[in-house]
């Protein structure tokens, strides 16, 4: 009860915007966390198009919301409207996480965050392997991947870009000292290479498959792919096969989730064997309706 009006204190909500969003599962992530730490508080989805983000934000406390997540396509155009980006959020340019603070929107972006502690979860010893980081793709993804390697990665960055001057641009937004490559570069970086990741939504379902030779990789390298739909994506597959360690996209999603979940509900959350095998569920079913209705 609020001490002063004698009225209920309502519940904490939050939810995630995006166009489309009806494919999120963070309302699946948050809404598990909430149940199974018995809190007060709802997260729900909001589907905004582009020309009504602005009003959207400016609305968020008056529509009772105490934040929300951005996802594509707003994550760069929330992270202009914004009062309060922090430095990780202007480092990116772009934010995906959002809560109100002294009656203004403040954000970050937990992608950093989410891909480390991802890693760190399913690869012990990861970021102790030689050699280079190989990353494939310049988009959004990479970005924040970009960032967190070069936090933690001890050798070299390599970035292999179809276009490889969208990757030296992305390196020098993030001021990173990164080798560039096409193409045709990528089987010398992956020669002697510790770490690849896939960044691009090649792999991902309806979209075309991600197909190179894996052998000029040191099989004890470890291979990352940031998809997660479906949760074993053919480079994971081949790498396995090969006997790299490896890490999925689904580890990225959850621990991305933690921040938010904490600011909004007040509790850090963990990201058990029981959230993973809830989601992977999830996207199996919605895997096999798709495959039944095709």
């Amino acid at each position: 009860m609020s001490a002063a009006a004698g009225h209920p204190v309502p519940e904490p909500r939050a939810c995630v915007i995006g166009w489309p969003v009806a494919h999120s599962r963070s309302p699946l992530i948050h809404n598990y966390w909430l149940r199974h730490y018995r809190l007060a508080g709802t997260y729900d989805r909001a589907a905004v198009p582009p020309e009504e983000l602005d009003t959207f934000l400016r609305g968020l406390g008056a529509n009772g919301y105490v934040g929300c997540n951005v996802t594509v396509p707003h994550k760069e155009a929330a992270f202009s409207l914004i009062a309060r980006p922090d430095a990780i959020a202007r480092r990116l340019k772009a934010v995906n996480t959002l809560w109100l603070e002294g009656g203004e929107i403040a954000g970050t972006n937990t992608d950093i965050y989410g891909f480390l502690a991802s890693l760190d979860a399913q690869v012990a010893g990861w970021d102790a392997k030689p050699g280079a980081a190989v990353i494939l793709g310049a988009g959004g993804a990479a970005r924040a991947v970009a960032a967190a390697l070069g936090e933690r990665w001890p050798g070299p960055l390599y970035i292999v870009n179809r276009s490889p001057e969208r990757a030296r641009r992305l390196a020098a937004d993030l001021q990173l000292d990164a080798r560039i490559g096409g193409q045709e570069d990528l089987a010398g970086a992956l020669a002697g290479a510790g770490l690849l990741v896939n960044t691009t939504s090649l792999g991902m379902v309806d979209q075309p498959a991600l197909e190179f030779d894996l052998s000029p990789l040191p099989r004890a390298a470890a291979v990352c792919d940031i998809v997660y739909v479906p949760l074993e994506t053919g480079l994971l597959a081949a790498a396995r096969r090969r006997g790299h360690p490896v890490a999925d996209g689904l580890g990225m999603l959850l621990h991305q989730a933690v921040p938010g979940f904490a600011r909004w509900f007040g509790r850090s959350p963990e990201v058990t064997a029981g959230l993973r095998r809830y989601i992977a569920a999830d996207i199996a079913a919605a895997l096999a309706a798709a495959g039944e209705g095709r």
